[in-house]
C-alpha cells in the first residue's frame, strides 16, 4: 500500500502540484485502513509507536493534505489520521497514552509547518502575480504612447504640413492635385479615429489571452503603412478597422506584405484607382478583406499561367509562410475580393 505515496509524491513532482485523489487514496488506504491492516495481522505495540513506519505514513499523508487539498478537506484529512491513531491506540492492549500523544502532537506540528509553508508559497505567488500584472500595465501603457507619438508625428507630417500650406496662400486650395491631398488626408484621419477606439480597448479585450510577449507588433499600425504606401502611389484607400489584434511580428508583416501585393494588382491591373480595406480581429486570430469594383479576371486562367499578378507567390505563399491562408474571388467585369486569414 506504500505504493499509494510513491505514486501521490511521483505524481506531485511530474505535475507541480498533488492530485486531489491520490491525496484522498493516501489519507484513506495508507493512513486510516494501513493502520488496522497491521493490528489485525502485527498485533504487537510498534503499530502505534510515535514513531514506528505506520505512523511515520500518518505524517506523511497529513503533509500532502495541507498542501493539496482546500481548508476544509484538509481539516477533514487530518482528523480522520487523529481519530485513527486514537482508535489503533485503543485497540492495542499493552499501549500507552504518552505513545498515542506524542504521535498527535507530531502530526499538529506537521501539519501546522505544512500551513505555514503553504501560505508563503501562495503569498509569494500572489505577490509575483501581482508584479506581472503592473509589468504588463506598463509595456501596455509605454505601447500607447509610443502609438500616439507615432500618429502625432504623422499628423504634422501630412494634415498639419497640407493646412499649413493652404493658409498661408502656397497653393491652390481648389487645384486637383490639391483637393485629392485633403482626400487621402481626411482618409487616414477617420482611419486614425478607428485605430484609436479599436487599439486601445477592442484589441486589448479580443485578442488571445495572455501576458504581454515579446515580438508581438501592432497590427492596426503596420497595414496602415501598407495603405499610406498605396495612397503614396495614387490609390484611394477606403479602410476598416474593428477590434484589431497585436499579431507577432513576422504574421503583421506578412499580411501588409500581402495586402501591399494586393493593392498593387488593383492599381496595375483592376482598373480602378479605389480599394476597400477592411481589417475584422477577434479571440481566433484576424481576418483582412481587401476588395475593389474593377475590371476583375478569370482566376482559374489566372492560377493556371501563374503570370503577373503575384497571386501564388506574393500572396498566398506568404499566408502560408506563417500559417495563415488566402482566398481569391474574381470575375471578369465584377472586381476582385482578396481574403487573408489568420490563423488558418
Amino acid at each position: 500500500m506504500g505504493v499509494i505515496t510513491v505514486v501521490l509524491y511521483a505524481s506531485a513532482l511530474v505535475r507541480g502540484r498533488f492530485a486531489p485523489h491520490l491525496v484522498w487514496a493516501d489519507v484513506l488506504v495508507t493512513g486510516c485502513v494501513l493502520p488496522w491492516i497491521a493490528v489485525a495481522v502485527i498485533s504487537e505495540v510498534p503499530a502505534v509507536e510515535p514513531h514506528g513506519w505506520l505512523m511515520v505514513q500518518g505524517l506523511s499523508a497529513a503533509t500532502a493534505a495541507v498542501a493539496g487539498l482546500g481548508w476544509r478537506e484538509a481539516v477533514l484529512s487530518v482528523a480522520l489520521l487523529l481519530m485513527t491513531s486514537l482508535a489503533v491506540h485503543q485497540a492495542v492492549p499493552g499501549s500507552e497514552w504518552t505513545e498515542v500523544l506524542d504521535h498527535i502532537s507530531a502530526v499538529l506540528v506537521v501539519v501546522g509547518w505544512a500551513g505555514a509553508g503553504w501560505w508563503l508559497l501562495w503569498r509569494e505567488g500572489s505577490m509575483m502575480d501581482a508584479a506581472q500584472e503592473r509589468v504588463v500595465a506598463a509595456e501596455a501603457a509605454l505601447a500607447r504612447q509610443a502609438e500616439r507619438t507615432t500618429h502625432f508625428a504623422a499628423l504634422h507630417d501630412t494634415v498639419l504640413a497640407t493646412l499649413t500650406t493652404i493658409a498661408g496662400g502656397q497653393v491652390d486650395a481648389n487645384a486637383p492635385s490639391v483637393r485629392d491631398r485633403c482626400a487621402r488626408e481626411a482618409a487616414y484621419l477617420r482611419r486614425l479615429v478607428q485605430l484609436g477606439d479599436t487599439s486601445h480597448h477592442d484589441r486589448i479585450h479580443n485578442a488571445p489571452r495572455g501576458p504581454l510577449e515579446k515580438g508581438l507588433a501592432n497590427t492596426g499600425a503596420v497595414l496602415e503603412e501598407a495603405v499610406r504606401s498605396a495612397e503614396g502611389l495614387g490609390l484611394t484607400v477606403l479602410a476598416q478597422y474593428h477590434a484589431v489584434p497585436d499579431l507577432p511580428g513576422e504574421v503583421a508583416e506578412s499580411l501588409a506584405a500581402a495586402v501591399t501585393e494586393a493593392f498593387n494588382n488593383v492599381r496595375r491591373h483592376a482598373g480602378t484607382d479605389r480599394a476597400y480595406l477592411t481589417v475584422v480581429g477577434g479571440s481566433a486570430g484576424v481576418e483582412v478583406t481587401v476588395a475593389d469594383q474593377g475590371i476583375g479576371f478569370d482566376t482559374s486562367k489566372a492560377d493556371r499561367r501563374d503570370t503577373g499578378t503575384g497571386l501564388r507567390r506574393s500572396i498566398h505563399g506568404r499566408l502560408a509562410s506563417v500559417g495563415g491562408s488566402a482566398t481569391v474571388d474574381s470575375r471578369p467585369g465584377e472586381g476582385t475580393v482578396v481574403e487573408l486569414r489568420w490563423p488558418t
